[in-house]
């Protein structure tokens, strides 16, 4: 069954496209939730003026993708937590608590989904952290997690 995606649906498409898909997936989620129509002739004109939308959003959006990276690169971002006397911390650092800081030091909103941490921090020191802001777009921040007082 071919429908045109109203929204992006992973692993099925993006807005505007038409794509083929099976069709209870198509009558028992995609239409009843609004997500797809069905393609028909005349929908092709429609799909065409989604897809300009979503190109021009996605630029917009990876502009102001860039110019947080710029300035965010580089940066020296302090954070104190709270640490025992041999630098562990008491908890740990985690994306939220980098991106609190992030908003605290340098006054940039980020989406804590966007910090690229492997694990989360537990001990004092420097750290390097990929924030990707964007789809190809990312920067490396230095976090400096001191014990606080």
């Amino acid at each position: 069954m071919r429908v045109l995606l109203r929204d992006d649906v992973a692993g099925v498409g993006r807005r505007g496209d038409i794509v083929k898909v099976a069709g209870g997936f198509a009558r028992n989620f995609l239409l009843p939730e609004g997500r797809a129509i069905l393609a028909s002739p005349g929908v092709e004109g429609q799909a065409a003026q989604m897809r300009k939308g979503r190109d021009l959003r996605e630029a917009k959006d990876r502009g102001a993708a860039e110019s947080q990276a710029t300035i965010l690169a580089g940066a020296v971002i302090p954070l104190s937590a709270r640490a025992g006397g041999g630098g562990r911390l008491f908890g740990s650092v985690g994306p939220a608590d980098v991106v609190e800081a992030i908003r605290t030091n340098k006054g940039v909103e980020i989406d804590r989904k966007h910090v690229l941490l492997t694990d989360h921090i537990k001990e004092v020191g420097s750290y390097d952290i990929t924030v990707e802001l964007f789809p190809g777009v990312a920067t490396v921040v230095t976090l400096e997690v001191t014990a606080a007082s």
